[in-house]
This record gives structure tokens, C-alpha cells and sequence, in this order.
């Protein structure tokens, strides 16, 4: 089986001018933070209930537009929640179910 390696992904932007890199200090949203540790403990728990390597691989499945809207951690959390969907840790109508019950709790409140 030949596989031709000369065409690349829209993600893939090894030895290609790209600029200036911006080393900017900044702050973490708190979600962030909390998408950052759910990798850790998703990656690390005996069993694993997912791999770095299925994070990368959902990344990578992003379609362009999709990944160049997304933030950093935004890709994160798709890409782990596709993997944990595709391990069946859960399904999506319990996600949906859980999305549902978070926004009726912002519906609710007085701003």
C-alpha cells in the first residue's frame, strides 16, 4: 500500500513561514483551567478513559473553517468529548441532557 505524505492538513504547518510567534503572557479563563485538568485526569486514571493521542487525532478531524474559528481550548473540548462518545464513557443525548440542565440554570438567574 503506497500513501502519498506530500499533501498536507490545513493544521499542519511544519517548515512553513507562518511570522512572528507572540510570547504574550495571559491569563486563563476558569474553564480553561478546568478543560486542562479534565485532560490530565481523563489521560491518567487507571483505566485511561481516553488518550493524548485520540485529543490530537479529534484535533486533526477538525474540518478548516471549524478549526480556525475554535480557540485553543475550544478544540480541546471537542476533541475530548468526541473521545469520550466514541469510548462510550458517555452518550450524547446525556450530553445534551446535561447541556439543557446548565443553560436553564443561566435562563433562570437575574442579571
Amino acid at each position: 500500500m503506497e500513501r502519498d505524505f506530500t499533501s498536507r492538513s490545513h493544521h499542519d504547518m511544519g517548515g512553513l513561514e507562518a511570522g512572528h510567534i507572540q510570547y504574550n503572557e495571559h491569563d486563563y479563563e476558569f474553564w480553561e483551567k478546568n478543560v486542562d485538568a479534565m485532560l490530565v485526569l481523563l489521560t491518567s486514571m487507571s483505566p485511561k478513559l481516553m488518550s493524548v493521542d485520540q485529543l490530537r487525532k479529534g484535533i486533526e478531524s477538525l474540518p478548516p473553517d471549524a478549526y480556525e474559528k475554535m480557540s485553543y481550548y475550544e478544540r480541546w473540548i471537542f476533541s475530548i468529548t468526541q473521545a469520550l462518545q466514541y469510548n462510550g464513557v458517555l452518550t450524547t443525548e446525556e450530553l445534551s441532557r446535561k447541556l439543557e440542565e446548565v443553560q436553564s440554570r443561566y435562563e433562570t438567574e437575574e442579571v
